[in-house]
């Protein structure tokens, strides 16, 4: 038989996916979930910010092809990765934490754990440590074999977005405006840019003035951390307590201090309104919500053929030889 149909029933095998299950790696790997977490307590400790960092690699990777892992590539002469997309390039932070992990478990299990399970325990690692909720993740993701940075082009939001357009977006995916407004509550940890502002600030719609929604004390406190003209690349917090995951965001939008104009919008448009006043009143309701959005975001799969790589950054040399064992 040619290497060309080896290779062929190679991928064919590794695209029939296991379903996706909690312990998937009890025994191949027992350990794999207390590794990531002991990495993440480390990341931590180094610098606060790097795990509300890593939270967002989730929702950038599963929305664009599936939880595939395809966001950690690194571009090729060949493909352009999806790192350098719009809503990528200088706003998504912390690869060197996933690729800490990868090394930690490599060493432990070589060849088990896939990128995109990585992504999705140290996801859930990075809320609990900060205070939210803590649940059993669903593993056994397969890591894409490319990556493209033009279906992140054409499927991320922009930090300009409004609540219609997320709405839209997220139904593509099968996800509710309830689980739009709790996954949103993600900025109850991390900074943003003030490139991500400015337009609010001083430009809203292109009418040359503010964002009305913004309320006036906030505002004042937001022309001074992004002057017009400032450096862009200064950061301030997405809600009052930028370290701590709690309802504060709701709390938050619900007084018109929302930092991105994608946030404030879930407070302005009627239909995600009242999930922001009942997350802002009840944070058990919202920490419920979010954990049942993660989980519906995390079972996205493409369902194409896949591999475990040894480096998150880049395919496995030899395509082949490393591409799951459905029964790992």
């Amino acid at each position: 038989m040619s290497s060309t149909i080896l290779l062929f029933l190679s991928l064919a095998v590794s695209a029939v996916a296991s379903p996706l299950r909690p312990k998937f790696y009890s025994e191949s790997c027992p350990q794999a979930e207390q590794i990531v977490r002991d990495v993440m307590k480390k990341a931590m400790e180094r610098e606060t910010r790097s795990v509300a960092s890593v939270m967002r690699l989730q929702f950038h990777d599963c929305f664009v092809n599936g939880c595939d892992g395809s966001l950690l590539l690194d571009d090729t002469p060949n493909m352009l990765g999806e790192k350098l997309a719009l809503s990528n390039i200088d706003s998504l932070r912390s690869y060197e934490v996933v690729d800490e992990i990868k090394e930690a478990l490599e060493k432990a299990c070589p060849g088990v754990v896939s990128c995109a399970d990585i992504v999705v325990m140290a996801s859930r690692d990075a809320v609990a440590l900060s205070g939210g909720p803590n649940w059993e993740v669903k593993l056994g993701r397969v890591d894409s074999l490319t990556a493209s940075q033009e279906a992140s082009n054409k499927i991320m939001p922009s930090p300009r977005s409004n609540a219609t357009y997320l709405i839209d977006l997220f139904k593509r995916f099968n996800l509710s405006v309830k689980d739009l407004v709790a996954l949103s509550g993600s900025h109850s940890i991390g900074k943003a840019r003030c490139f991500s502002i400015v337009f609010r600030l001083y430009n809203q719609s292109g009418t040359g003035r503010p964002d009305p929604t913004i309320e006036p004390s906030f505002r004042e406190k937001l022309d001074k951390l992004c002057p017009r003209g400032g450096d862009e690349s200064v950061v301030g917090g997405l809600d009052a307590t930028p370290v701590i995951f709690d309802n504060q965001y709701f709390k938050d939008l619900v007084k018109g201090r929302g930092f991105l104009n994608s946030d404030q919008t879930l407070f302005t448009f009627p239909e995600t309104r009242e999930y922001v006043k009942m997350f802002s009143l009840n944070q058990s309701a919202f920490f419920d919500a979010f954990v049942e959005g993660m989980i519906k975001m995390g079972d996205l799969q493409s369902g194409r053929p896949g591999e475990v790589r040894r480096n998150c950054r880049v395919v496995n040399k030899r395509p082949g030889e490393a591409l799951i064992d459905v029964d790992r």
